[in-house]
């Protein structure tokens, strides 16, 4: 039989070699069908390294010879012009051996390609970073994978778990990619989807660790899932897990929250029969629930907390920082400040160490409720402890002494405070001069001013008005019209409040020319007369035309 004729002969061998050249150097040249291109069989006539249909074969080689900058290469030659992600899962599966070089190619892919990995993708690095122990980075793409269509997305948060599950099929893995996918959701706050995680993890037959299982408890319960919560409890009891002293705190803190004492009663003696003793977390949670509770919790149930605390230290448990905090605040709740600082000092005796930064809280407290006297005793146990006051609480009781009236006990604590290097503020100051000047003591509130004055606090309109008053009060004229003139003076200090409490003085002693020439003095410092000061000189005119 004769063979068919070409009607048209084939171009030499180079020709055609120029021709996939130039197509492979033009990508847009290249034949595509629905926008993806299609593989040219003339590409075979190219060298292995030119042919694009080989992309796959010198990734995975340049890969094994940990040769980054090839791809670059690659690149520049329109090689990854037929990459897909078909062909991106394909170099992950069959790098799997080296996870570190492989997701260097993967995170090369997102920033020079301008592909963006899909869920297979992702899947397949993830388990590669598994399988090799690198769970940090695994995390970091799970956490991504998880953000692409979160937030609340079922059919999304579905779909992640499918393709975790479908590449278990292609690559090596380890079911703790699972639990990992059940804490990533916990970390971007998607707490049902990592519950459904759960639930399906166990119908495949795989068993969470109790870590895992302790962090979804933690999250139902952070977002009021209690009842979420005892169904994973029942499930660790069915699939044989055995809880620790964590799962128990976990469960208790939820009938914490929901206010049933008799329950969480019957819970812990549960858990003892169990094995476990409460401990310091559990004894925590007990006191602040009953400090929390309303009504009932205002006439008894700190009987009930003290009751508990007593019982926490006789196990040999110390109570902590935030216990004595629960118990402060259970006590100030209800005004009763004074019993939170009987019981601090009754368990000190007992031999329970009060760290200094309670000591301070209740200091503080004891100052606000104008306690000035039980703060200064409590602030002598804290230095019998070995605790140092500081600047900020040795000013709240000299503020608290001074609101009370107690100018004496005042100046002798700043005098102790000065001894140690340390400053009176503002208000410190503020407070024991006007219980010096009302107290008939204005020179000795006015030479503290001076006091103040040379420690480099400037006086305020209020301690102006203090000392000026004051030696008006006194009738000591000549002093009141110096600090007038020295406050204009040095600090620029103008009130007319002051001003006319001088301009008053003089027009009840109805000395009309003594009046004008203060008023002439005043003027030339800076100081104007208001209405107040014009009704004070009527007032002073008609006394004069009196007498």
């Amino acid at each position: 039989m004769s063979r068919a004729k070409l009607s048209t002969p084939l171009p030499p061998l180079s020709q055609v070699t120029q021709i996939v050249s130039a197509k492979v150097r033009n990508p847009s040249a290249l034949q595509t069908i629905n926008g993806k291109p299609i593989p040219n069989p003339l590409y075979n006539f190219l060298p292995s390294t030119e042919n694009p249909n080989n992309i796959v074969t010198l990734v995975c080689s340049s890969l094994k010879k940990k040769d980054c900058v090839y791809w670059d290469h690659l690149q520049q030659k329109g090689l990854f012009s037929n990459f897909t992600n078909l062909e991106f899962s394909r170099v992950l599966l069959r790098c799997q051996s080296d996870s570190c070089t492989a997701l260097t190619f993967f995170k090369w892919v997102k920033k020079y390609l301008g592909l963006e990995p899909n869920e297979h993708n992702y899947s397949i690095m993830i388990h590669n970073l598994v399988w090799s122990k690198n769970f940090k980075q695994a995390m970091k793409l799970l956490l991504e994978l998880v953000e692409m269509k979160g937030n609340g997305n079922v059919l999304w948060s579905l779909s992640v778990y499918k393709n975790l599950i479908s590449c278990s099929n292609e690559c090596n893995w380890d079911p703790v990619v699972l639990d990992m996918l059940i804490k990533a959701y916990l970390k971007k706050g998607m707490v049902e989807e990592s519950f459904r995680t759960f639930r399906k993890m166990l119908n495949l037959g795989f068993v969470p660790s109790l870590i895992t299982i302790n962090c979804l408890l933690n999250g139902l319960s952070k977002v009021d899932c209690g009842e979420k919560c005892w169904d994973v409890y029942e499930k660790l009891q069915n699939i044989g897990v055995h809880p620790n002293a964590c799962t128990f705190n976990i469960l208790t803190h939820v009938l914490c929250k929901e206010g049933n004492v008799d329950k969480v009663n019957e819970f812990l003696e549960r858990m003892e029969d169990q094995g476990f003793d409460p401990d310091v977390v559990t004894y925590n949670m007990l006191i602040d629930s009953y400090c929390k509770t309303d009504g009932y919790c205002k006439q008894r149930m700190m009987k009930e907390v003290r009751s508990l605390l007593f019982d926490m230290i006789g196990s040999g448990i110390r109570p902590d920082n935030f216990t004595c905090w629960i118990i402060i605040k259970g006590y100030q709740d209800q005004d009763r400040l004074i019993s939170a600082l009987n019981l601090i000092l009754e368990i000190t005796r007992m031999g329970v160490t009060v760290s200094h930064d309670v000591y301070l809280y209740l200091i503080l407290a004891l100052c606000k409720e104008n306690r000035p006297f039980a703060a200064m005793s409590l602030l002598d146990q804290m230095c019998q402890n070995g605790g140092v006051p500081s600047e900020e609480i040795y000013n709240e009781l000299i503020g608290s002494l001074c609101r009370g009236n107690f100018a004496k006990e005042a100046l002798k604590l700043k005098a102790e405070m000065v001894s140690m290097d340390m400053k009176p503020n503002l208000n410190s100051y503020r407070g024991m001069i006007r219980g010096l000047c009302g107290s008939n003591r204005t020179m000795e509130g006015q030479f503290l001013m001076q006091e103040m004055v040379e420690s480099g606090l400037p006086p305020d309109v209020e301690i102006c008005r203090t000392v000026t008053n004051g030696q008006c009060k006194e009738r000591n004229f000549v002093e009141a019209e110096k600090l007038l003139k020295l406050f204009a003076e040095e600090f620029q200090i103008f009130d007319s409040e002051c001003y006319n409490a001088l301009v008053r003085m003089l027009s009840m002693e109805g000395d009309l020319a003594k009046l004008m020439e203060f008023q002439d003095r005043m003027t030339k410092i800076g100081f104007e007369p208001n209405k107040l000061t014009c009704k004070y000189v009527i007032d002073g005119m008609r006394r004069a035309m009196v007498t």
